[in-house]
């Protein structure tokens, strides 16, 4: 079954804030928000809940013939690989390699382009919530997880609109909270789930981050 069609990204970072008002204006919280997409929930969870806001900025690495299929993702320094995907794909080291140093050229542009000069958000003994507009396979918010990790947080909170049954699974193992608005078992694109979807550019991501 399909699950809820939301209106927009806004009308569901709005229905994520009634789920976490417990901690609203918490002084050792921080949200982290994923680009492009999940700033533009993180923008609005940051005000409606008075918590500083940050992002991190991993890359999906993506199957030789279907980029948009992700095998695997990379941030701050951080690698994550679906063995089982490589396996079956027949996908070679030197191609992940290969593709991971690519985008981590990226994700450092994307970063040095969006942060302005400003420094990253201390996360050391802070209540994290890591925000993204939904999950498909899982491998950027999972590789962007082992990278807050490495920054020994008290505590990870992942607040989604709407993600795959399998991946929240796999997600629970992982951090501490799982906030997440509906799991359709029919799961084919995170697009799928939102009426107005439109692709968020690198500048409105400049903006939301500089609280315009």
């Amino acid at each position: 079954m399909v699950g809820k069609v939301f209106t927009s990204r806004e009308e569901a970072a709005l229905q994520l804030v009634n789920k976490l008002k417990k901690y609203k204006g918490k002084k050792d919280a921080v949200i982290i928000a994923l680009p492009r997409g999940g700033v533009v929930l993180g923008n609005i969870l940051a005000k409606e809940l008075n918590l500083p806001l940050d992002i991190m900025a991993p890359r999906k690495i993506g199957a030789p013939d279907n980029p948009e299929l992700a095998i695997g993702a990379i941030c701050e320094g951080k690698v994550f690989v679906n063995t089982n995907m490589v396996r079956m794909l027949g996908i070679n080291s030197v191609y992940i390699e290969k593709v991971s140093e690519e985008e981590k050229e990226e994700e450092e542009r994307r970063v040095n382009l969006y942060r302005k000069k400003k420094k990253p958000l201390d996360l050391k003994g802070k209540l994290v919530i890591i925000v993204d507009d939904g999950i498909a396979t899982g491998a950027t918010i999972r590789v962007a997880i082992d990278a807050i990790k490495h920054h020994r947080p008290a505590k990870i909170v992942v607040a989604i609109p709407v993600a795959s049954p399998d991946s929240v699974q796999v997600l629970k193992e992982e951090v501490k909270e799982v906030i997440c608005l509906q799991t359709p078992a029919e799961f084919m694109a995170i697009s799928q789930f939102y009426k107005d979807f439109p692709q968020v550019t690198d500048e409105t991501v400049i903006k939301l981050l500089q609280g315009k």
